[in-house]
């Protein structure tokens, strides 16, 4: 707005004219809090630019206009503030109560098994593991062949896995990638694995067909049993706590020799006993082992040269123990009061 004192005072009473009818006829909240940005706002409002082009005129004509324009400005938000209070007014009458609090919104969250799963892959990319994923359709050979399962075993069954067609299944575990990894890179690997696993398993407090599973794999020169047991110690102390108690005991997988399962003491109960932990005072977390020479063989991998560990852990009973939740069908309920929990760390 520019022009002679006289008609940019005309201007600004024209001005104030069009903002009263407007306000006026104006009927809802939005449509007067757009009115007083439009008027009134401070970076483009239409009264606010007089206002900010006072110091480019004459004295005199600016005391005239600046009067004008704050008379303006002040009539403006008298009448938007008298518009908002009588609009108030009849929603109170109808029965709108705009002081009650509104419902709360769940607004989404990370789910607390997904999170679980990239905190253990953090851990263990501080010990130089690198994230990598595999498809969850896989083939028999890279399933079961591969990783030494012998022809006639259990889990070949139609009653254990789910068969998409001949030879092509739902994974049913991790371990596939590891074959996948193996036949595309040399040593020195080290890599973590996180994805979900099929099984036909029934709905209980612990099992569920459908889970998430972290799969570990290192393969080098000169890897040892003790090697694998001091990096499942670091996962265990920075993952539980810096004291908690870790035991490995002597078990069997196809693909690994010798095997382990390993068991940490119970976060639930704190080890004395309770449903969660079989009143053991202890939870399995992970089968573990070294990686068997037959593996390495089946992917090109000279087994006298190299050796490895592997590690798989169900990322449902970790968060289990994590959460202190005692049945695993919780987690896929789809509740908001469980996931809300976890909104504020997104």
């Amino acid at each position: 707005m520019s022009g002679a004192p006289t008609d940019l005072v005309a201007a600004l009473a024209a001005l104030r004219a069009e903002a009263e009818a407007q306000i006026r006829a104006a009927a809802e909240r939005d449509g007067l809090q757009r009115l007083r940005t439009e008027f009134l706002g401070r970076k483009a409002g239409r009264v606010t630019a007089v206002l900010r082009d006072l110091p480019a005129l004459a004295i005199e004509a600016r005391k005239a206009v600046g009067q004008a324009a704050n008379e303006a400005k002040a009539a403006i938000e008298t009448l938007l503030d008298e518009a908002e209070a009588a609009l108030a007014a009849r929603e109170r009458a109808a029965g709108v109560d705009l002081t009650m609090p509104s419902r709360l919104s769940f607004q989404g969250a990370v789910h607390p098994v997904t999170r679980v799963a990239d905190e253990v892959c953090d851990i263990f990319r501080e010990l130089g593991f690198t994230r990598v994923t595999g498809p969850e359709a896989e083939t028999e050979r890279n399933n079961f062949t591969a990783l030494n399962f012998p022809p006639g075993h259990p889990a070949l069954d139609l009653h254990d896995t789910m068969y998409l067609g001949p030879g092509v299944l739902m994974r049913t575990h991790t371990s596939p990638v590891q074959v996948r990894v193996m036949g595309a890179y040399r040593p020195p690997i080290r890599v973590t694995i996180p994805g979900l696993c099929y099984r036909r398993d029934a709905w209980d407090a612990s099992h569920a067909p459908v889970f998430t599973q972290v799969e570990g794999l290192a393969v080098d020169e000169g890897v040892s049993f003790v090697d694998l047991k001091a990096a499942i110690g670091f996962f265990a102390r920075r993952f539980f706590a810096p004291g908690v108690k870790v035991r490995f005991r002597p078990s069997f997988f196809p693909f690994t020799e010798p095997s382990a399962e390993v068991d940490v003491e119970c976060q639930i109960c704190g080890g004395s006993g309770c449903p969660v932990c079989k009143g053991t005072g202890w939870s399995e977390i992970m089968g573990a082992g070294m990686v068997d020479p037959a593996v390495f063989e089946a992917v090109g991998l000279d087994a006298e040269r190299y050796t490895g560990y592997a590690f798989g852990m169900g990322m449902e009973r970790i968060t289990m123990q994590r959460h202190g939740l005692h049945d695993i069908r919780v987690l896929y309920d789809a509740d908001v009061r469980l996931h809300a929990q976890f909104v504020r760390g997104r």
